[in-house]
């Protein structure tokens, strides 16, 4: 029987963004309705729309925590990291694989499903996206600066790259073959390959 919220807000919002999150992955953003996502979650359906008054509202909200969330892990990876071109390519590769597969559902939502958001909400996300990549753009002119990268195109390198690190989170499983550390260190070799850096 569904209950109404309680006076934990906070655990009540995590609750209906975690289960959203797991029901668009599953059966797509237009078929969920936010009547089924209140039953998930246990709580009225009045309950959701508290939160997050329309359907996009909650998309939105998803998808704005997703790179949000990723521009902030890789801050702090960055400025862990040498300045060395080499060593901060190496480490936005293993930041981006690792905040990935440890969010599978939101990384499946926050790329299949741009199509639902409104022209000015989409044109937010990509920004936010095109931030993020200009990052990764900015080490591979650095590297080509300093000699140690050989690239011809840094934007078509760098997108190759997200494309690549990202298509991680389909087939990776933990526990299965590979570790995420065997995963990362060899993505970091392919990279470096591909951006023709120094042994």
């Amino acid at each position: 029987m569904a209950r109404t919220a309680g006076s934990n807000g906070d655990k009540t919002r995590a609750a209906i963004t975690e289960a959203a999150l797991e029901l668009i992955a599953r059966h797509g953003f237009e078929a969920m309705s936010m009547r089924r996502l209140a039953a998930r979650v246990g709580v009225q359906a009045a309950a959701v729309y508290r939160y997050f008054p329309t359907k996009e509202d909650l998309l939105y909200a998803l998808m704005r925590a997703h790179m949000e969330g990723l521009i902030t892990s890789w801050e702090a990876a960055r400025t862990r990291a040498p300045a060395d071109p080499a060593r901060q390519l190496a480490a936005f590769v293993d930041n981006h694989i690792r905040f990935h597969v440890t969010r599978r559902l939101s990384t499946q939502v926050s790329n299949m499903e741009l199509r639902s958001l409104s022209p000015e909400r989409l044109t937010h996300i990509l920004r936010l996206r095109n931030a993020y990549e200009k990052e990764l753009r900015q080490i591979l002119r650095e590297g080509v600066e300093a000699g140690r990268f050989r690239i011809d195109d840094t934007a078509l390198t760098a997108m190759a790259i997200v494309q690549m690190i990202t298509g991680v989170v389909v087939w990776f499983r933990p526990g299965e073959r590979l570790s995420v550390e065997q995963v990362t260190d060899t993505y970091h070799t392919m990279t470096q390959r591909l951006v023709g850096a120094e042994a």
